[in-house]
């Protein structure tokens, strides 16, 4: 088996799911969009990662390379391929299949709740009622055609969305690690006007391991369900 997954930004890797990977045995490749844009035959790929990252899929002059991955990712799901998007990723998803992505009314960053919608249907991935997972994101999106929404949170009503059995969109962060916190706090704390949904630097950095912990158990459950 074979995963790709697509990088923007040297400080937003795979954190918690290259364990997964290697667990799971499956061969890693990748492509970092900040040095090039050589996709992979989807016929070689099992399952696809998009990552995060501070751009937005509407920066298309700014970074002319969204729309390739945006249709790398669109034929991904047409050829039914297992696929996963993180914050950015999620926003890539959704756009690349025909919904709007647009500035959300508050940002949100830091460790905050998000709830799994009441009566959820058992072929969608169930979260936990309520939990509390790492956010960084100051968009949102719509529901792509033939959705489900599987996660809510108070500041931001779509954080996150499934299309079939394995195409999953996360607003949030659950591949974090207290190295990869302190990665992105290190290169986006100009972002960290404290308000509502956005915690201190301090806040961020301070939440006990077993909070790590909790959202990569998390996000394994959530790999193994979209598996191939």
């Amino acid at each position: 088996m074979r995963a790709h997954y697509l990088q923007h930004v040297p400080f937003e890797g795979l954190g918690s799911i290259e364990a997964w990977f290697c667990s799971a045995g499956y061969e890693i490749t990748s492509t970092q969009l900040y040095e090039s844009t050589k996709f992979p035959l989807l016929e070689a790929v099992d399952l696809i990662v998009v990552m995060g990252g501070p751009m937005s899929v509407n920066d298309n002059q700014e970074h002319p390379w969204l729309a390739q991955e945006k249709e790398f990712i669109r034929n991904a799901i047409d050829l039914g391929k297992s696929v996963l998007g993180v914050c950015l990723g999620a926003q890539l998803i959704a756009n690349a299949m025909g919904a709007e992505v647009y500035k959300n009314s508050v940002k949100e960053i830091g460790w905050f709740p998000v709830q799994s919608p009441p009566d959820i249907s058992d072929s969608l991935f169930n979260f936990p009622a309520s939990t509390k997972v790492f956010h960084w994101h100051g968009e949102t999106f719509d529901l792509p055609p033939g959705a489900s929404l599987i996660a809510s949170s108070e500041g931001c009503k779509n954080q996150a969305f499934q299309i079939g059995k394995s195409v999953i969109g996360l607003q949030f962060h659950l591949e974090t690690t207290p190295e990869s916190a302190k990665d992105i706090v290190s290169n986006c704390r100009d972002e960290l006007t404290p308000s509502q949904y956005v915690q201190t630097e301090a806040e961020i950095l301070s939440v006990n391991p077993e909070s790590y912990s909790k959202i990569n158990q998390l996000m394994s459950s959530l790999l193994t369900f979209i598996q191939p």
